[in-house]
């Protein structure tokens, strides 16, 4: 495929129709008129070999390879728009911008605050966003990453984009304050015995992998799509959860547990900041990432001066 043959407007008007699925309603949302969005369907049913919009009685509907377009097109004109809105240079103090980054409660709760503080000191056009991270990060990092600003998550998770290290964290145990079935410290055979709380995804992988490999198959008795509601779920149970350290400290008093350190070396967490190689020179996207660095090395200090 030569793409310097290719119409870049027909992306966009394919977005139209698929989304819209009426070529009138295509056009008027493009400011074209109804014979000219009918020129552009054509154009694009004979590319892709497809009627994309199939007529079923009295309105449109989406073929087998429309609906494949659908998501694709979508991330493909939000693509073509960050690459096009790119900027040589940004001044914090003076320009609007809003950027997106896809994290956890726990990200946001440990980093995102700290960031956040950091930028409405700095930059008060500046706005950021926070959206739960999906569970096709996994399948899909590239594309969910060509859409938004970045990425907060620890290594093991995700492979292949580019990445800044923040800061180290550790993994701990949480145990209700008055479970009398745990004395100062944990063993394996508690751990393979009480009930658990987890985190119903599977970022904390390479820290569920670890059981797995020491033979503790936990028993699940609640799964929470929360790291904050962890202690919260243990609070006067005979339950245990596993919790980043650093949460575990920004919720002390929070709720009535003990944090207990593991009964076997755990595999310790490194959390990045991840982009997609399309924002690698954008001044924006430059600025954003050495401010996460600057809050980042900020956090490290304050953790060695507890330590």
């Amino acid at each position: 495929m030569n793409l310097a043959s290719l119409d870049l407007n027909l992306v966009v008007a394919l977005r139209a129709l698929l989304e819209e699925r009426n070529v009138t309603r295509a056009g008027r949302r493009m400011g074209l008129s109804q014979p000219a969005m009918s020129a552009s369907l054509a154009r694009l049913r004979r590319h892709f070999d497809d009627e994309l919009l199939a007529r079923v009685g009295g309105q449109y509907e989406l073929t087998a390879l429309g609906q494949v377009l659908l998501d694709r097109t979508s991330a493909a004109c939000d693509l073509l728009e960050r690459l096009f809105t790119s900027q040589a240079d940004f001044d914090p103090r003076t320009e609007s911008r809003e950027f997106t980054l896809i994290a956890s409660d726990y990200a946001v709760a440990v980093f995102g605050a700290a960031l956040a503080r950091a930028v409405h000191e700095e930059a008060p056009g500046v706005t950021l966003r926070f959206v739960r991270t999906p569970i096709t990060v996994v399948d899909d990092t590239a594309t969910l990453l060509s859409t938004t600003d970045g990425l907060l998550m620890p290594h093991g998770v995700v492979s292949g984009m580019s990445y800044n290290d923040l800061y180290d964290d550790e993994w701990v145990f949480l145990v209700a304050a008055n479970n009398r079935e745990v004395g100062d410290s944990l063993s394996r055979e508690d751990l393979a015995r009480l009930p658990w709380v987890t985190y119903q995804r599977t970022y904390d992988a390479p820290a569920v992998r670890q059981l797995g490999m020491l033979g503790i198959e936990p028993r699940v008795e609640v799964s929470a799509d929360s790291f904050l509601s962890l202690p919260f779920l243990v609070e006067g149970t005979r339950r245990v959860a596993l919790l980043q350290r650093r949460l575990a400290r920004l919720l002390s008093g929070s709720a009535a547990v003990r944090v207990l350190d593991p009964p076997y070396e755990a595999v310790p967490l490194r959390q990045a900041l991840w982009w997609h190689p399309v924002h690698a020179h954008d001044a924006p996207h430059a600025w954003l990432r050495e401010t996460a660095l600057r809050v980042a090395a900020g956090m490290r200090d304050v953790s060695s001066m507890q330590d």
